[in-house]
């Protein structure tokens, strides 16, 4: 027999020995069970535990929601919710630009730091023809008026008849102390009345502005249909939030003296579309 030959019987002898694995009790000594094995065995079995265990942690990796707390691994769900949400910030981004800019406007009909622009009342009125929904409800003594006046025109020949096609309530009514002046940026009226006279909306819309300001008071701002808007200053009170819904004639707030750029109770009116300011006196009677 060969020196290969024996080295392969002894390793075959010593792989098949067997051994006996005995638990017995530590005070009594008294034995509890045992294991018949020898190095074959243990040898097998490691490598099976070893396979189930990577097959395990395999199984839970590509078929449990546990893989989830493995760095590197990110389910289909997350990816759906993270794109979401980025499309989401898009949007809001783009939201943001528009609020934005929309506050900027606001801020120049405020303070009055806009371009003027040669504005009259004839391009509103065939944008009304066009699109009825800029016409603006009249209340029922403008409308009784109107028809007597045309009952009078009617039987007048020296006068031909005239149909309003687009009409704005009167805020107030009273005497105006300073005209509208693009060249001095006074894009407004300032109309004296009776302290605590009520303020009217001139026209149905949106109340996007309502609160104290240093410089003019209480201010109040309306968006009507058109891009037009119609600016309140120094009431004395205001009876509508920003966010709520007016109908035309409805009462905003009141005649009043507040703000620092005032000398006495009036209401200082100002009208603008596409933001540029317009005359108010083109649309309005304040008599």
């Amino acid at each position: 027999m060969t020196q290969k030959e024996k080295r392969a019987k002894k390793f075959k002898k010593k792989l098949l020995h067997k051994y006996r694995l005995v638990i017995l009790n530590e005070e009594t000594f008294e034995e509890r069970f045992s294991f018949k094995l020898n190095r074959l065995n243990v040898f097998v079995f490691s490598i099976l535990f070893a396979l189930f265990l990577i097959l395990t942690t395999t199984f839970i990796i590509a078929f449990t929601p546990l893989r989830e707390y493995i760095p590197g691994y990110s389910s289909t769900a997350l990816k759906k919710k993270a794109t979401q949400l980025a499309y989401k910030t898009d949007s809001l981004q783009k939201i943001l630009y528009v609020n934005e800019q929309y506050l900027t406007s606001i801020k120049k009909v405020l303070t009055g730091d806009v371009k003027t622009v040669n504005f009259n009342k004839d391009s509103l009125i065939e944008i009304a023809k066009t699109d009825p929904s800029v016409l603006i409800r009249t209340s029922r003594k403008d409308s009784l008026l109107r028809q007597a006046v045309a009952k009078e025109d009617k039987y007048n020949p020296l006068i031909a008849p005239k149909v309003q096609q687009y009409a704005l309530f009167a805020p107030v009514k009273g005497t105006i102390t300073e005209n509208y002046d693009s060249q001095a940026k006074h894009y407004a009226v300032d109309v004296v009345t009776i302290k605590d006279s009520p303020v009217k909306a001139v026209a149905d819309g949106t109340v996007i502005f309502a609160e104290w300001t240093v410089a003019t008071g209480y201010v109040i701002i309306l968006k009507h249909d058109n891009n037009l808007i119609s600016v309140y200053k120094h009431n004395a009170m205001l009876t509508k939030e920003q966010g709520e819904t007016v109908k035309a004639g409805e009462v905003i707030g009141t005649v009043g003296n507040t703000g620092e750029l005032t000398t006495g109770p009036h209401l200082h009116f100002e009208l603008w579309r596409d933001g540029f300011p317009v005359n108010p006196t083109s649309f309005i009677d304040f008599d």
